[in-house]
């Protein structure tokens, strides 16, 4: 396929660092673009030439104007969805998707704390959530990105660099704590956020910006309340192809409403991109990030 556009995301950084191994090196990395089919294998019937798609799944390589990619893991493109929007939605969008909706099925009546809430899946997981009837609690790092937050549908912005986040999670909640914590930073929040939640409340561990978690007695999740723990995945929530289109008409649904506004606040060209890497790293960036090839 040739490409048009190339989403920017946390996970590109750990291919990097090495964080998360590439299967080979030399490599190139990224997992999510959107462009056009210029050609197909033999027996491949689930895209044609000419075709609109995007992906945000293995192997990598987003990082470049063209390449191969399994005709399975393409997802066909509505004609009313430009290509800028859909790199920059497909990865964190079904993300967002399959945390609200699989990972724990949020509901009227919830009250859910979204760390990095003015992140390109923060952004995406509060106004999605808030459509769904839930109180959101969402952490940020400053001023302009409590207010960002807000303005889509954060309920209660914190801000983690000068208020204790536990505290005002008990505080909100009257003393009840969250159904559910959305954790995509790691070794800094992970304990804290066990303190933010109910009984049998389930603890999310998505990612690990601030770091690996470090190892920990199990025990703890019976202290703080029997609570319940998961480390899930968007490439086993969208490893079968009808899970992975089921996903995208559910998010290119939300976002054709206008219910899902999904905000591309920064764009590089690909020769930038290790620039692209050091503000998303320093947490200069909000929202959506797209490359340009």
């Amino acid at each position: 396929m040739r490409q048009s556009a190339v989403g920017l995301n946390y996970i590109d950084t750990y291919h990097r660092s090495g964080l998360y191994p590439l299967p080979r090196l030399p490599a190139v990395i990224g997992m999510e673009g959107a462009g056009v089919v210029e050609a197909v294998g033999e027996g491949v019937s689930e895209v044609e030439p000419g075709d609109r798609v995007a992906y945000a799944a293995p192997p990598v390589g987003a990082y470049a104007e063209a390449r191969l990619i399994p005709a399975d893991r393409l997802v066909p493109l509505p004609d009313d969805i430009a290509d800028e929007p859909a790199a920059a939605m497909m990865l964190q969008g079904m993300t967002a998707h399959y945390l609200l909706r699989r990972t724990y099925e949020v509901k009227a009546g919830d009250t859910i704390l979204v760390h990095a809430a003015a992140g390109g899946v923060g952004l995406i997981m509060c106004q999605w959530a808030k459509h769904l009837g839930a109180t959101v609690i969402g952490t940020v790092g400053s001023d302009r990105k409590a207010e960002l937050a807000a303005a889509h549908g954060c309920d209660h912005p914190i801000v983690y660099t000068r208020e204790d986040f536990v505290d005002r999670v008990r505080e909100i909640t009257g003393g009840a704590g969250a159904s559910v914590v959305y954790d995509s930073v790691g070794k800094d929040t992970f304990t804290d956020s066990l303190d933010c939640l109910r009984p049998f409340g389930l603890m999310v561990s998505f990612g690990q910006s601030s770091g690996a978690i470090p190892p920990f007695d199990t025990g703890l999740l019976v202290e703080k309340g029997s609570l319940y723990l998961t480390r899930p995945t968007l490439m086993t929530y969208t490893a079968k192809r009808e899970d992975l289109l089921a996903s995208a008409s559910e998010l290119f649904g939300v976002v054709r409403k206008g219910t899902v506004k999904i905000e591309i606040n920064q764009t590089y060209p690909l020769k930038d991109a290790a620039r692209a890497h050091r503000d998303l790293e320093g947490r200069k960036t909000t929202g959506s990030t797209v490359l340009i090839p």
